[in-house]
């Protein structure tokens, strides 16, 4: 709503005029006026609208409230100083709005509310509410608790973008490291210099055989019984680690596997159902028909890292470290084994 220079309302309801001379500057953050041009458009803009909300009585046709100076000011020479556009026209009770300043007035709107709505998503980065985080999730071993870390980081701030990519260790080390992912959950020892690192937590190792393998049954499997047998590694560059570590596990129990058996990770459990095979992991979670997971008698565990790049953190990822931080499960073990990349 528009209200002119010049007049205020005192609380007995007189008026006071302003007497400065015509010529005097007039303020530029009053909101109508020739100060509704140039520069200051954003805050004057905003004032008018202000007024407009609270519901200002206007005069007829679409003038400024009624009670305020009528002196004559020259609107057009302010225009032509600012802009070259007359807004409003000076009458005796008021302002008329001109076609140019309803133009004005209306696109002032479209431009505050988007200035508003940009000012929120900055806000709401900063609080970390809003955003992106890219988490990598190495294959091969598994953390158990990583399913219940993304979904209450998901109900905890459901305007970021979260996007979890799976793939080989070294695959996404190096995306991590290259900055197209933010964060990765991955078995302990792909740590570096440039890496940060924290402790989510230690799972046993299980024993995948298909229901069809002389070793199918219930209870631990002696590791004594893994002599001879073939037993899955990835045999791919990126996966190296991972087999590694399964390597330094059988050396460490004494145990002779047979030949071995390169499998890729989505054809795993079909291979391990076929019985010819056996493979080595943690936390397996749901498995298909005709694969059993038996523990290992000795246990022994692997440990688990979430990684991110040595940098300050974006709100958003800093929001999913803490929450790692408190929701980790750190539990004690006699021999953890870390993969080494």
């Amino acid at each position: 709503m528009m209200r002119t220079i010049g007049a205020r309302r005192s609380v007995s309801g007189h008026i006071h005029y302003d007497r400065r001379p015509l010529n005097a500057p007039q303020s530029s953050s009053h909101p109508c006026g020739h100060g509704l041009t140039g520069g200051h458009r954003g805050t004057q803009a905003s004032s008018v609208l202000r007024r407009h909300r609270r519901g200002t009585k206007l005069h007829p046709r679409r003038r400024a409230p009624v009670g305020f100076s009528t002196r004559p000011l020259d609107a057009d020479e302010a225009a032509r100083s600012r802009v070259g556009l007359r807004l409003f026209d000076r009458l005796p009770r008021g302002v008329e709005l001109t076609q140019a300043g309803e133009l004005f007035l209306e696109r002032a709107r479209v431009a505050l509310t988007a200035a508003e709505s940009a000012g929120a998503i900055g806000r709401g980065l900063e609080a970390g509410v809003v955003g992106s985080v890219r988490l990598g999730i190495a294959t091969g071993g598994r953390w158990r608790f990583t399913a219940d870390l993304l979904q209450r980081f998901s109900r905890e701030r459901p305007g970021v973008e979260f996007t979890v990519l799976e793939g080989y260790g070294g695959t996404l080390w190096r995306d991590l490291r290259d900055g197209r992912l933010d964060a990765l959950v991955a078995p302990a020892g792909h740590a570096s210099p440039h890496l940060r690192t924290l402790e989510l937590g230690f799972e046993a190792w299980v024993v995948l055989i298909g229901t069809g393998h002389p070793l199918a049954g219930i209870g631990p499997v002696a590791a004594g019984d893994l002599d001879g047998e073939r037993i899955v590694v990835t045999g791919h560059p990126d996966g190296a680690a991972f087999d590694r570590t399964i390597a330094e596990l059988l050396t460490g129990l004494g145990v002779s596997p047979g030949p071995e058996a390169r499998v890729l990770g989505p054809a795993l459990h079909a291979a391990v159902a076929g019985s010819e095979v056996v493979a080595l992991t943690t936390a397996p979670g749901a498995l298909p028909a005709g694969v059993v997971a038996r523990s290992l008698d000795p246990q022994r565990t692997l440990s688990f890292e979430l990684l991110w790049r040595d940098e300050t953190p974006s709100p958003a990822l800093a929001g999913l470290i803490s929450l790692a931080t408190a929701n980790a499960r750190r539990r004690p073990s006699t021999r953890p084994l870390a993969a080494v990349a």
